[in-house]
């Protein structure tokens, strides 16, 4: 009989923390492998997100042991992962290439060949880095500990979404920056439901949702950052004590519940007066009672005053 999937955090809460997770496309790259051949690339500051379109052969992350990779093979590594990529021949005699020798941009997007540019590629991978964040302090993935290999099926159309991603960044139209992101926001959902129903589970690798009460209470911090949230009322939401919930929060998150909670709120309020709200609206949605803490907050997280960024910001500069 089938074990029930590990304890965790809520669906909804999930979907609470994925729906306002901000994605930025940090650089994007396309990986082609010859027969005969084999790529290695360095890694990258940002976490990425690797996608077979093509082709099958074996892989190495973090010069670790080697696994097989085939269409639709998704990994995911943290920052500074670097990797080979090899299509060996039976006597497994392919020959290395070094991923920056052998790279060119192509517009925004670079592209490493490992063969000759005359022959059709065994293997074509599409990589892409970002950054996934709720605040500029608090990231998903930058915590992640170690790869994750996930091999999904045509059904889930996640070539579609990286190939659609790719597009954007090539057309350059208006808007392109933020309909890649939003394409591979729509990647990293699918991974994190593949998660859900996993009973060989890898979401408690993600430090914020290793702990489902901790992960609770920052899910409510996340979607209402202006609340009358306190160190009681979050423990309360965590089914903790005030000291164990403190303890709990900085283990998982790295910082304090406060510290956290700040940065939330100052990610409402530039948001907000950039899209024109008036600084008084803004101090009341942020839930602070002064105005002057709250400009005193904001430029110290943002190194300007409430008025002069929502002026520039609002105006388009």
């Amino acid at each position: 009989m089938k074990s029930p999937p590990l304890a965790r955090i809520s669906p909804p809460e999930l979907n609470s923390l994925m729906s306002l997770l901000d994605v930025e496309v940090v650089a994007l790259s396309e990986c082609l492998v010859d027969a005969g051949f084999w790529l290695q690339l360095d890694g990258h500051p940002a976490p990425g997100i690797h996608y077979i379109l093509k082709g099958s052969g074996r892989m190495s992350l973090r010069g670790g042991p080697s696994f097989d990779f085939a269409p639709h093979t998704l990994i995911v590594v943290p920052p500074d992962c670097p990797l080979t990529m090899e299509c060996a021949p039976e006597d497994h005699s392919a020959k290395p290439i070094e991923g920056q020798q052998r790279s060119r941009l192509v517009d925004s997007v670079k592209r490493f060949h490992a063969g000759s540019d005359a022959e059709e590629p065994q293997a074509v991978m599409i990589c892409g880095f970002f950054k996934a964040h709720y605040g500029a302090a608090t990231g998903l993935f930058e915590t992640l500990a170690a790869p994750i290999v996930e091999q999904f099926a045509p059904k889930d159309r996640l070539d579609d979404k990286l190939r659609s991603a790719f597009e954007e960044l090539l057309a350059q139209e208006i808007g392109a920056g933020a309909m890649s992101a939003a394409l591979l926001k729509q990647v990293l959902v699918a991974l994190l439901r593949r998660s859900m129903a996993s009973i060989d589970t890898w979401v408690e690798r993600f430090a914020l949702l290793s702990d489902p009460a901790i992960a609770r209470a920052f899910a409510a911090m996340v979607a209402h950052p202006g609340a009358a949230h306190s160190i009681e009322s979050l423990a309360e939401s965590a089914f903790l004590s005030r000291s164990a919930f403190m303890a709990r929060f900085s283990q998982v998150v790295g910082r304090s519940p406060m510290a956290v909670l700040r940065d939330l709120r100052m990610r409402q309020a530039a948001a907000q007066l950039s899209a024109g709200a008036s600084v008084d609206a803004v101090v009341r949605n942020a839930g602070y009672a002064s105005r002057s803490s709250f400009v005193r907050t904001f430029r110290q997280a943002h190194g300007t005053d409430p008025s002069a960024w929502r002026e520039t910001r609002s105006a388009g500069g």
